[in-house]
């Protein structure tokens, strides 16, 4: 079995491993990683032999510590991530490689039809009859989109939004509120396999779909991490936000994950104070006082036109794993449509909780 993981701002981790009468046998571990003494790569494989096939990644994570030698220094490597990867092989992940990318990118349309998309054609990954797909926005108009378990009162004020034309619409994701506007937001979502994250906690997935984007963040001059749960932030402020939904596959089956992502590449923050109702306990959990303070957009890190930072990530993830341009199909669009009128665009599912 073979297992891959790059742990998130670090290096590779690669482990083969077989798996006999319910334990691992022949560990091997490798990398691109720096590691001292040497030794402690021999440590790291005597550590995992024998051990519980079944044992889980916080396990594993202790044997390898408890195996170390006093003075061992990891760069680009933990004994987590030496964890995931060896889960990831017992779980038969699959890896970026395996797959021929699709990329969609299309003209500007309305905010509950993108809401409508993103179920389409995860649903079609799922199915098995869409590749793996990551798919640009172009938005129409201005909008507020909810996640799927928030409070519509809470989140959103009625008359800031009718007072600057903002559409309100509620995806099928969890997270929180996002106000998005046409020149000031990239969005983007990635709809893949859901044996492409496994082996990874819920948690971690976020960081490893998203490890591309920070290296194009990073070519474009911009230091950036992921704070968990689902944020993107710099040491000037926070610049994205994510959120994903598990999708099961036909007759109960490994099916896909959608996750998707809203950047602030600028950002008109009295605007944005006026439409959402943003809580003081949400502002103290963030460990800021104004919810001004707390995004910091592209347009002023980078300096690029917005247009250029969306073809800078999108050539950073076609040499990192592959990008072939598609489109949707006409039958998927006919699928989003029919999803706007009898879901999207109704009061019924973005008011569902009032």
């Amino acid at each position: 079995m073979h297992g891959e993981y790059k742990v998130p701002g670090g290096k590779l981790v690669v482990v083969d491993l077989d798996v006999e009468g319910g334990a691992l046998r022949n560990v091997r571990v490798a990398g691109d990683f720096f590691l001292e003494p040497d030794e402690a790569i021999l440590a790291i494989d005597a550590a995992l032999e024998g051990a519980p096939a079944n044992t889980d990644t916080a396990g594993l994570a202790a044997r390898i510590e408890a195996a170390l030698p006093d003075s061992t220094v990891m760069l680009g490597l933990s004994a987590e991530g030496v964890a995931i990867a060896v889960r990831r092989a017992l779980a038969q992940a699959t890896e970026w490689s395996d797959y021929d990318w699709q990329l969609i990118h299309d003209a500007p349309q309305s905010p509950a039809l993108h809401m409508a998309l993103d179920e389409v054609i995860t649903a079609e990954v799922a199915a098995g009859v869409r590749p793996p797909t990551l798919r640009v926005w172009e938005w129409d108009s201005p909008a507020v989109i909810i996640g799927s378990f928030q409070s519509l009162r809470n989140e959103v004020d009625p008359a800031g939004v009718e007072r600057h034309g903002v559409n309100v619409v509620r995806r099928i994701s969890g997270g929180g509120a996002m106000f998005a506007e046409p020149s000031s937001t990239i969005t983007y979502s990635l709809a893949v396999p859901q044996s492409l994250v496994s082996g990874l906690s819920f948690a971690d997935s976020y960081a490893y779909l998203d490890d591309w984007v920070l290296e194009a963040l990073a070519d474009m001059g911009i230091k950036a991490w992921y704070q968990p749960l689902n944020d993107i932030a710099t040491e000037v402020g926070k610049i994205a936000g994510a959120a994903q939904k598990r999708v099961v596959g036909p007759d109960g089956g490994p099916g896909a994950v959608l996750h998707h992502v809203t950047m602030a590449y600028d950002i008109d923050a009295d605007k944005m104070l006026e439409v959402l109702r943003i809580g003081k306990e949400k502002m103290s959990d963030k460990g800021t006082r104004s919810a001004k303070k707390r995004v910091d957009p592209l347009r002023r890190q980078t300096g690029l036109p917005r247009q250029v930072v969306i073809e800078r990530m999108i050539e950073s993830f076609r040499r990192r794993h592959g990008l072939t341009d598609g489109q949707v199909t006409a039958a998927e669009l006919a699928r989003a449509e029919e999803l706007v009128r009898t879901k999207f665009a109704t009061e019924e599912w973005t008011a569902r909780v009032p």
